[in-house]
């Protein structure tokens, strides 16, 4: 028969509220106490129906996950970090794909929160770069904390998760540079993304920062896709100033580029290298392996998640910008010019 928290609470010798208090994990009950309810808790294998809480409660235990983006592997990686922290801390999560573009878009996410008893949301580009979205969204008196590409955070609106995509560009443009590549091509994803802009001018910051005129040839436009990786490597190869280096700006597009690359006869790394960004299992499929900067995305959703219970439980002391910077990793689709 399974166990219910009468149960946990007379084998634990504790009230019932205190029971609930140590699932909530509030912060207010004594260690001794936490361990003894939480002894019971393990013997007694008892496991709390957070769904009959949040309706029975006067408080909201699901947290959202709200995205639109269309990179399956960094969707997967948020949910298992959020999902993590609400495990922990015995919170559900309500994960909402939908189309930011949407005209009615604002009703949607509304619905949503009111509907699932929303206590608050991790938000990521695009929903997390729109002020006015983030305000409307905060005016249904939940919390909310944003993934953000940048140094430091835009506003005071709520906590926000940082990732220095600019210092990252920075670093694999300048690994690129020391292999003697001067002429480094650049395809870009999607412009409506901040972290698209962020490694843009990093990629531009290390090239001037080196002595190296920027060519705006040697720039392309794309999408955060494996095509654009394919259409923008086949314009720069195709064009009378060709690229001996191809920074894209993630994984994906530099895997495009390595096919395109592969279908146009060129070697990798011996003629061109390619780099790509956020360490994606893309850059590990590929052949050479590529070069790229390690982001983090399931520790990134975790932290975020941390910060935006803390902030539902009014825990200030917990609740302060986080900031992460993708690092280097060095692999064999990149090497000196030839």
């Amino acid at each position: 028969m399974k166990a219910t928290i009468n149960d946990v609470a007379k084998q634990a010798g504790v009230s019932i509220k205190t029971v609930s208090r140590v699932m909530n994990n509030e912060p207010s009950v004594r260690q001794p106490t936490r361990d003894k309810v939480m002894a019971a808790v393990e013997a007694l294998n008892y496991q709390p129906n957070l769904a009959a809480r949040n309706l029975a409660g006067t408080k909201a235990y699901s947290v959202a996950f709200v995205y639109d983006n269309p990179n399956a592997y960094y969707v997967i990686d948020m949910q298992n970090g959020i999902l993590s922290a609400c495990k922990k801390q015995g919170f559900e999560l309500v994960i909402h794909p939908c189309d930011s573009t949407k005209p009615d878009i604002i009703e949607e996410i509304t619905n949503m929160v009111k509907k699932s008893r929303i206590a608050g949301l991790v938000l990521t580009p695009p929903f997390s770069e729109s002020p006015e979205f983030v305000e409307q969204i905060k005016a249904l008196d939940v919390s909310i904390v944003r993934i953000m590409s940048g140094d430091k955070a835009p506003d005071n609106i709520t906590p926000c998760v940082m990732v220095n995509d600019h210092d990252a560009a920075y670093s694999i443009t300048e690994h690129l540079i020391n292999l003697g590549h001067k002429d480094i091509g650049f395809i870009a994803g999607g412009m409506e993304h901040k972290s698209t802009i962020e490694r843009l001018n990093g990629y531009k910051d290390a090239l001037t920062s080196n002595g190296i005129d920027i060519n705006e040839a040697l720039i392309k436009s794309g999408e955060y896709s494996f095509e654009s990786g394919v259409d923008g490597a086949k314009a720069l190869l195709s064009q009378a100033s060709k690229p001996t280096a191809i920074f894209s700006c993630n994984d994906e597009i530099a895997a495009g580029a390595l096919f395109a690359s592969r279908l146009m006869g060129i070697a990798i790394p011996e003629q061109l290298s390619i780099a790509g960004f956020e360490n994606s299992p893309f850059s590990r499929q590929t052949w050479p392996k590529l070069t790229t900067a390690h982001q983090p995305n399931q520790a990134i959703a975790e932290n975020a998640a941390n910060l935006l219970i803390a902030h539902t439980r009014k825990q200030t002391k917990a609740i302060e910008d986080k900031q992460y910077t993708p690092e280097l990793v060095v692999r064999d689709s990149t090497a000196n010019v030839s």
